[in-house]
């Protein structure tokens, strides 16, 4: 997408993006989060403090499993102090994600809503596709119990790395 200035909603929901979650940076919340934030993520879902920490730890936990992810913001829509963002993501998983490090290259779509005052996120949800993330890093292949037809089984022999 070319550079173009954004708007403020969309412009921290790249900037907690593309500094936090790419670059591991866990300070960037209290940059651009309210000390109120209301999270409304799976997982994150909080007020206050607790969904600071549960941003801050998932920061942690994503550049950790995917040190090297990097984001291109695809699409974007605002109304109001409120924006809407489609991100495209791409990384390498070289750290624990849901077990061992799985060595793969995963690409992902995060679709981001955020309602911004005074550069601060008051409220938000956020859509990253987990489900995505959990089938390319092999994930979803080890819970299978066994026995279950599928990649692998059934007399099929599974070619991928």
């Amino acid at each position: 997408m070319d550079e173009i200035e954004l708007p403020e909603s969309v412009g921290v929901l790249r900037r907690i993006l593309f500094e936090g979650f790419s670059l591991g940076n866990t300070d960037i919340v209290d940059d651009l989060c309210s000390p109120d934030l209301i999270e409304h993520q799976f997982g994150l879902d909080g007020r206050g403090t607790a969904a600071l920490e549960r941003v801050r730890e998932a920061i942690r936990q994503v550049h950790e499993a995917m040190p090297d992810l990097t984001y291109d913001l695809e699409d974007w829509a605002t109304r109001g102090s409120t924006g809407w963002a489609r991100f495209y993501g791409r990384g390498t998983n070289t750290g624990p994600f849901f077990g061992p490090p799985s060595g793969k290259h995963v690409e992902l779509t995060v679709i981001d809503v955020a309602t911004v005052v005074d550069g601060k996120i008051t409220e938000h949800w956020g859509v990253p596709d987990r489900f995505s993330l959990l089938q390319q890093t092999g994930v979803l292949r080890r819970l299978r119990p066994a026995g279950v037809p599928g990649e692998g089984t059934a007399g099929h022999t599974d070619s991928k790395p």
